[in-house]
C-alpha cells in the first residue's frame, strides 16, 4: 500500500474508528483495576498499565496471522475474561486499606495487562485486517489507542468515584464482551452459529443464552463474595 495514498488514509481512518468502538471495554477494566489505588498512583497505574498493554498487544498483531491459526482462542480469551470480570466485582468487597501500596499497584498493573491482553484479540485482529499488511499502519494504529485508552480510562475512572454503582455496570460490560468472544470461537460456529452468515433460531437464542449466564454470573458471584468478604471482616 502507497504511504499517504487515498487507500492509506481510508485504512488509517478505519483503524482509527475500531479503536475508538473497541476501546470503551478496555477503559472500564483500566478504571475498574485502578479504582482502589491511592489518588497518586491512580494516573500511574492507568498510563504504564495502558503502556504495558500496548506492548502486549503490539507482540500479539506482530503475530496475529499466527495467532489466528491457534484453534480455542476466542474461547480460552473469553472465559479469562470472565474471571477477570468477577475478580474486578469481588474486590470491590475486599479493600480494608492494608498492605503494601506497591504490592497494591503492582496488582493493579498486572490486572489491565493481563485483562488487555484478552480483551485486545478483537482489535488486534480488526487492526491487522484494516492495515492490510501494511506495518505502519498497524504501528499507527497502535500509538493512536494510546491516547484513546488513557484518556477513556480517566473519565469511567472519575464516574466510577462519583457513581459506584458504575462498577456493576462495568463488570457487566466485560461480562458480555466475554460472551461474544465465545460464542465467537470458530470451533463453537455449530452451537453458536456464524454472526456473518443466517443462524438458526436457536443458535441465536443460545448466543442470548450466554450472554445472559455470562453476565448474571459475574453479577451474582461478585455479590455473593462481597457478602462473605463483608461477613468476614464484619
Amino acid at each position: 500500500m502507497e504511504l499517504f495514498s487515498a487507500h492509506w488514509w481510508s485504512a488509517l481512518l478505519t483503524i482509527i474508528l475500531i479503536d475508538l468502538v473497541l476501546a470503551g471495554d478496555n477503559a472500564i477494566v483500566i478504571a475498574l483495576a485502578a479504582r482502589n489505588l491511592p489518588d497518586h498512583l491512580k494516573f500511574k497505574a492507568i498510563v504504564w498499565g495502558t503502556v504495558g498493554a500496548i506492548v502486549v498487544r503490539s507482540a500479539m498483531t506482530v503475530g496475529v496471522v499466527w495467532l489466528l491459526r491457534i484453534p480455542g482462542l476466542m474461547l480460552v480469551g473469553g472465559l479469562g475474561l470472565v474471571w477477570i470480570a468477577y475478580k474486578l466485582l469481588a474486590e470491590q468487597g475486599q479493600q480494608d486499606g492494608t498492605g503494601p501500596v506497591a504490592a497494591t499497584f503492582w496488582g493493579a498493573l498486572k490486572t489491565i495487562i493481563v485483562a488487555d491482553a484478552l480483551m485486545g484479540v478483537d482489535n488486534v485482529l480488526g487492526v491487522a485486517g484494516a492495515a492490510h499488511g501494511s506495518f505502519d499502519l498497524v504501528i499507527i494504529g497502535l500509538l493512536v489507542s494510546v491516547p484513546i485508552v488513557v484518556f477513556g480510562s480517566t473519565t469511567v475512572l472519575k464516574l466510577v468515584e462519583r457513581y459506584p454503582a458504575i462498577i456493576q455496570i462495568g463488570a457487566a460490560v466485560l461480562a458480555f464482551t466475554a460472551a461474544k468472544m465465545v460464542v465467537s470461537e470458530s470451533l463453537l460456529t455449530n452451537l453458536f452459529g456464524d454472526a456473518k452468515a443466517p443462524m438458526e433460531v436457536s443458535q441465536s437464542a443460545l448466543r442470548w443464552v450466554a450472554y445472559s449466564v455470562a453476565i448474571g454470573g459475574v453479577l451474582l458471584g461478585g455479590k455473593l463474595a462481597q457478602s462473605k468478604s463483608a461477613t468476614t471482616h464484619g
